[in-house]
Protein backbone atom coordinates (compact mmCIF):
# COMPACT_ATOMS: atom_id res chain seq x y z
CA UNK A 1 0.00 0.00 0.00
CA UNK A 2 1.16 3.49 -0.85
CA UNK A 3 -0.11 6.85 0.36
CA UNK A 4 -1.32 9.76 -1.70
CA UNK A 5 -2.81 13.13 -0.80
CA UNK A 6 -5.77 14.84 -2.44
CA UNK A 7 -5.26 18.22 -4.03
CA UNK A 8 -8.73 19.35 -2.91
CA UNK A 9 -7.10 20.65 0.29
CA UNK A 10 -4.79 22.83 -1.83
CA UNK A 11 -7.34 24.96 -3.68
CA UNK A 12 -5.37 28.10 -2.76
CA UNK A 13 -2.35 26.62 -4.56
CA UNK A 14 -1.85 25.85 -8.23
CA UNK A 15 -1.74 22.19 -9.23
CA UNK A 16 1.97 22.45 -10.05
CA UNK A 17 2.72 24.01 -6.65
CA UNK A 18 0.68 21.28 -4.94
CA UNK A 19 2.49 18.45 -6.70
CA UNK A 20 5.86 19.87 -5.69
CA UNK A 21 4.83 20.36 -2.06
CA UNK A 22 3.42 16.84 -1.70
CA UNK A 23 6.54 15.36 -3.24
CA UNK A 24 8.72 17.20 -0.73
CA UNK A 25 6.60 15.91 2.16
CA UNK A 26 7.07 12.35 0.96
CA UNK A 27 3.82 11.29 -0.70
CA UNK A 28 4.30 8.92 -3.62
CA UNK A 29 0.83 9.50 -5.02
CA UNK A 30 -1.54 12.35 -5.70
CA UNK A 31 -5.28 12.55 -6.22
CA UNK A 32 -6.05 15.36 -8.66
CA UNK A 33 -9.19 17.45 -8.30
CA UNK A 34 -11.11 17.52 -11.60
CA UNK A 35 -12.61 20.90 -10.80
CA UNK A 36 -11.54 24.50 -10.50
CA UNK A 37 -8.86 25.56 -9.75
CA UNK A 38 -6.86 22.42 -10.57
CA UNK A 39 -7.92 20.23 -13.48
CA UNK A 40 -11.42 21.03 -14.66
CA UNK A 41 -11.39 19.04 -17.92
CA UNK A 42 -12.93 21.73 -20.12
CA UNK A 43 -10.09 24.08 -19.20
CA UNK A 44 -7.18 21.67 -19.63
CA UNK A 45 -5.13 22.04 -22.81
CA UNK A 46 -3.03 19.22 -24.24
CA UNK A 47 0.06 21.28 -23.40
CA UNK A 48 -0.97 21.57 -19.74
CA UNK A 49 -1.72 17.85 -19.56
CA UNK A 50 1.69 17.05 -21.02
CA UNK A 51 3.42 19.35 -18.53
CA UNK A 52 1.65 17.74 -15.58
CA UNK A 53 2.63 14.27 -16.82
CA UNK A 54 6.24 15.33 -17.19
CA UNK A 55 6.32 16.86 -13.70
CA UNK A 56 4.83 13.73 -12.14
CA UNK A 57 7.33 11.58 -13.99
CA UNK A 58 10.27 13.73 -12.91
CA UNK A 59 9.18 13.62 -9.25
CA UNK A 60 8.25 9.91 -9.47
CA UNK A 61 4.68 10.51 -8.24
CA UNK A 62 1.76 8.43 -9.45
CA UNK A 63 -1.85 9.53 -9.82
CA UNK A 64 -3.92 7.63 -7.28
CA UNK A 65 -7.26 8.86 -8.57
CA UNK A 66 -9.00 11.71 -10.35
CA UNK A 67 -11.57 13.27 -8.03
CA UNK A 68 -14.62 13.99 -10.20
CA UNK A 69 -16.98 14.45 -7.24
CA UNK A 70 -17.39 18.22 -6.90
CA UNK A 71 -18.53 20.60 -9.62
CA UNK A 72 -17.77 24.12 -8.41
CA UNK A 73 -16.99 25.01 -12.02
CA UNK A 74 -20.75 24.88 -12.61
CA UNK A 75 -22.36 25.07 -9.16
CA UNK A 76 -21.17 23.50 -5.90
CA UNK A 77 -19.94 20.40 -4.07
CA UNK A 78 -22.79 18.15 -5.17
CA UNK A 79 -24.74 19.78 -7.95
CA UNK A 80 -25.44 19.28 -10.74
CA UNK A 81 -25.86 15.69 -9.56
CA UNK A 82 -26.81 12.38 -11.17
CA UNK A 83 -30.36 12.68 -9.83
CA UNK A 84 -31.47 16.14 -10.89
CA UNK A 85 -35.13 16.31 -11.89
CA UNK A 86 -34.24 18.60 -14.79
CA UNK A 87 -32.72 16.32 -17.48
CA UNK A 88 -30.65 19.15 -18.99
CA UNK A 89 -29.07 19.86 -15.60
CA UNK A 90 -28.52 16.15 -14.99
CA UNK A 91 -26.82 15.94 -18.38
CA UNK A 92 -24.12 18.33 -17.16
CA UNK A 93 -23.02 15.74 -14.57
CA UNK A 94 -22.99 13.00 -17.18
CA UNK A 95 -20.95 15.11 -19.61
CA UNK A 96 -18.53 16.13 -16.86
CA UNK A 97 -17.95 12.50 -15.94
CA UNK A 98 -17.23 11.58 -19.56
CA UNK A 99 -14.79 14.49 -19.75
CA UNK A 100 -13.07 13.28 -16.56
CA UNK A 101 -12.77 9.75 -17.94
CA UNK A 102 -11.08 11.09 -21.06
CA UNK A 103 -8.77 13.26 -18.97
CA UNK A 104 -7.86 10.24 -16.83
CA UNK A 105 -6.95 8.34 -19.99
CA UNK A 106 -4.72 11.19 -21.19
CA UNK A 107 -3.00 11.44 -17.81
CA UNK A 108 -2.62 7.68 -17.44
CA UNK A 109 -4.87 7.48 -14.38
CA UNK A 110 -6.70 4.22 -13.75
CA UNK A 111 -9.83 5.57 -12.09
CA UNK A 112 -12.06 8.50 -11.25
CA UNK A 113 -14.36 8.89 -8.26
CA UNK A 114 -17.84 10.34 -8.31
CA UNK A 115 -20.71 11.11 -5.97
CA UNK A 116 -23.21 8.37 -5.02
CA UNK A 117 -26.16 9.88 -6.84
CA UNK A 118 -26.23 13.18 -5.01
CA UNK A 119 -28.32 14.90 -2.36
CA UNK A 120 -32.06 14.30 -2.37
CA UNK A 121 -33.30 17.86 -2.83
CA UNK A 122 -36.65 17.14 -4.45
CA UNK A 123 -39.43 14.93 -3.11
CA UNK A 124 -41.21 14.55 -6.44
CA UNK A 125 -39.57 11.17 -7.02
CA UNK A 126 -39.31 8.13 -4.75
CA UNK A 127 -35.93 6.79 -3.64
CA UNK A 128 -36.26 3.91 -6.11
CA UNK A 129 -36.94 6.37 -8.93
CA UNK A 130 -33.88 8.39 -7.96
CA UNK A 131 -31.76 5.24 -7.88
CA UNK A 132 -33.00 4.44 -11.38
CA UNK A 133 -31.94 7.92 -12.55
CA UNK A 134 -28.49 7.31 -11.09
CA UNK A 135 -28.25 3.89 -12.71
CA UNK A 136 -29.31 5.30 -16.07
CA UNK A 137 -26.69 8.04 -15.76
CA UNK A 138 -23.90 5.59 -14.97
CA UNK A 139 -24.94 3.44 -17.92
CA UNK A 140 -24.54 6.46 -20.20
CA UNK A 141 -20.85 6.81 -19.32
CA UNK A 142 -19.92 3.13 -19.37
CA UNK A 143 -19.03 2.94 -23.06
CA UNK A 144 -16.47 5.71 -22.62
CA UNK A 145 -15.07 4.16 -19.44
CA UNK A 146 -14.69 0.75 -21.04
CA UNK A 147 -13.17 2.19 -24.21
CA UNK A 148 -10.63 4.28 -22.25
CA UNK A 149 -9.97 1.51 -19.69
CA UNK A 150 -10.84 3.81 -16.78
CA UNK A 151 -12.86 2.66 -13.77
CA UNK A 152 -15.68 4.81 -12.35
CA UNK A 153 -15.66 4.64 -8.55
CA UNK A 154 -18.81 5.42 -6.59
CA UNK A 155 -18.18 7.02 -3.20
CA UNK A 156 -20.97 6.53 -0.61
CA UNK A 157 -21.38 9.55 1.63
CA UNK A 158 -23.60 10.52 4.60
CA UNK A 159 -26.86 12.28 3.64
CA UNK A 160 -26.56 11.44 -0.06
CA UNK A 161 -28.52 8.91 -2.12
CA UNK A 162 -26.20 6.00 -1.24
CA UNK A 163 -24.79 6.24 2.28
CA UNK A 164 -23.86 2.76 3.50
CA UNK A 165 -22.52 -0.63 2.46
CA UNK A 166 -25.88 -2.33 1.95
CA UNK A 167 -27.15 0.46 -0.28
CA UNK A 168 -23.96 0.31 -2.32
CA UNK A 169 -24.21 -3.46 -2.81
CA UNK A 170 -27.86 -3.22 -3.83
CA UNK A 171 -26.97 -0.56 -6.39
CA UNK A 172 -23.87 -2.05 -7.96
CA UNK A 173 -25.54 -5.42 -8.47
CA UNK A 174 -27.61 -3.74 -11.18
CA UNK A 175 -24.54 -2.44 -13.03
CA UNK A 176 -23.31 -4.98 -15.56
CA UNK A 177 -19.76 -3.74 -16.04
CA UNK A 178 -16.31 -4.21 -14.56
CA UNK A 179 -15.75 -0.51 -15.19
CA UNK A 180 -17.61 0.45 -12.01
CA UNK A 181 -16.24 -0.04 -8.51
CA UNK A 182 -16.02 1.49 -5.04
CA UNK A 183 -14.07 4.44 -3.74
CA UNK A 184 -13.99 3.40 -0.09
CA UNK A 185 -14.04 6.52 2.04
CA UNK A 186 -13.21 5.22 5.51
CA UNK A 187 -14.60 8.23 7.37
CA UNK A 188 -17.88 8.21 5.49
CA UNK A 189 -18.70 4.67 6.58
CA UNK A 190 -17.66 5.52 10.14
CA UNK A 191 -20.04 8.51 10.09
CA UNK A 192 -23.04 6.34 9.21
CA UNK A 193 -22.31 3.95 12.08
CA UNK A 194 -20.38 1.21 10.32
CA UNK A 195 -17.08 -0.33 11.41
CA UNK A 196 -14.56 0.48 8.65
CA UNK A 197 -12.67 -2.78 9.18
CA UNK A 198 -15.83 -4.85 8.73
CA UNK A 199 -16.89 -2.81 5.72
CA UNK A 200 -13.51 -3.45 4.09
CA UNK A 201 -14.02 -7.21 4.31
CA UNK A 202 -17.67 -6.93 3.28
CA UNK A 203 -16.93 -4.84 0.18
CA UNK A 204 -13.49 -6.22 -0.67
CA UNK A 205 -14.43 -7.31 -4.19
CA UNK A 206 -15.44 -3.76 -5.14
CA UNK A 207 -12.66 -1.64 -3.57
CA UNK A 208 -10.44 0.03 -6.17
CA UNK A 209 -9.28 3.11 -4.25
CA UNK A 210 -9.41 4.37 -0.66
CA UNK A 211 -9.97 7.77 0.93
CA UNK A 212 -8.64 8.12 4.46
CA UNK A 213 -9.29 10.78 7.08
CA UNK A 214 -10.10 10.79 10.77
CA UNK A 215 -13.53 11.56 12.25
CA UNK A 216 -14.53 12.69 15.75
CA UNK A 217 -16.10 10.28 18.25
CA UNK A 218 -19.53 11.86 17.67
CA UNK A 219 -19.24 10.69 14.03
CA UNK A 220 -19.92 14.12 12.54
CA UNK A 221 -18.96 14.34 8.88
CA UNK A 222 -15.95 16.59 9.21
CA UNK A 223 -12.60 15.30 7.93
CA UNK A 224 -9.82 15.49 10.51
CA UNK A 225 -6.06 15.04 10.30
CA UNK A 226 -5.04 11.42 10.84
CA UNK A 227 -4.71 10.62 14.53
CA UNK A 228 -6.92 13.49 15.72
CA UNK A 229 -10.20 11.57 15.72
CA UNK A 230 -11.73 8.31 16.90
CA UNK A 231 -11.18 5.97 13.94
CA UNK A 232 -8.91 3.01 14.60
CA UNK A 233 -6.73 3.73 11.59
CA UNK A 234 -4.19 1.02 12.39
CA UNK A 235 -6.95 -1.62 12.41
CA UNK A 236 -8.38 -0.18 9.20
CA UNK A 237 -5.04 -0.44 7.39
CA UNK A 238 -4.55 -3.98 8.68
CA UNK A 239 -7.92 -4.94 7.26
CA UNK A 240 -6.93 -3.53 3.88
CA UNK A 241 -3.77 -5.60 4.05
CA UNK A 242 -5.79 -8.70 4.97
CA UNK A 243 -7.94 -8.45 1.84
CA UNK A 244 -4.83 -8.01 -0.29
CA UNK A 245 -5.44 -4.40 -1.20
CA UNK A 246 -2.26 -3.03 -2.73
CA UNK A 247 -3.50 0.21 -4.28
CA UNK A 248 -3.22 3.79 -3.11
CA UNK A 249 -4.70 5.17 0.09
CA UNK A 250 -5.40 8.85 -0.46
CA UNK A 251 -5.54 11.15 2.54
CA UNK A 252 -8.43 13.57 1.90
CA UNK A 253 -8.48 16.69 4.05
CA UNK A 254 -10.33 19.37 2.08
CA UNK A 255 -11.45 21.27 5.25
CA UNK A 256 -7.82 22.36 5.78
CA UNK A 257 -7.60 24.81 2.88
CA UNK A 258 -6.09 27.46 5.14
CA UNK A 259 -3.26 25.14 6.23
CA UNK A 260 -2.99 22.23 3.75
CA UNK A 261 0.78 21.85 4.10
CA UNK A 262 0.42 21.42 7.85
CA UNK A 263 -2.39 18.88 7.38
CA UNK A 264 -0.38 16.90 4.84
CA UNK A 265 2.75 16.90 7.02
CA UNK A 266 0.91 15.89 10.20
CA UNK A 267 -0.86 13.07 8.41
CA UNK A 268 2.40 11.79 6.97
CA UNK A 269 3.95 11.96 10.43
CA UNK A 270 1.08 9.84 11.77
CA UNK A 271 1.42 7.32 8.93
CA UNK A 272 5.13 6.91 9.65
CA UNK A 273 4.38 6.43 13.37
CA UNK A 274 2.41 3.29 12.53
CA UNK A 275 5.50 1.53 11.20
CA UNK A 276 5.13 -1.56 9.05
CA UNK A 277 1.66 -3.00 9.42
Amino acid sequence: MEFAFSTNAFKKYSLVETINVLSEIGYTGIEILCDVPHAYPKEQSDIEIHEIKQLLKRLDISISNLNAFTLFAINDTYRPSWIEIDPSYRKLRIEHTIDCIKLASKLGAKNISTEPGGPIVNNELSKNQLLKLFEDGINQVLDTAEKENVTILIEPEPDLLIENSEQFINFIKNIDSEAVGLNLDVGHFFCVGEDPSRVIHKLSEYIRHVHLEDICAERRHNHLILGEGAIDISSTLKSLKEIGYDGFITVELYPYQDCPVYAAKQSMKFIKSLGNL
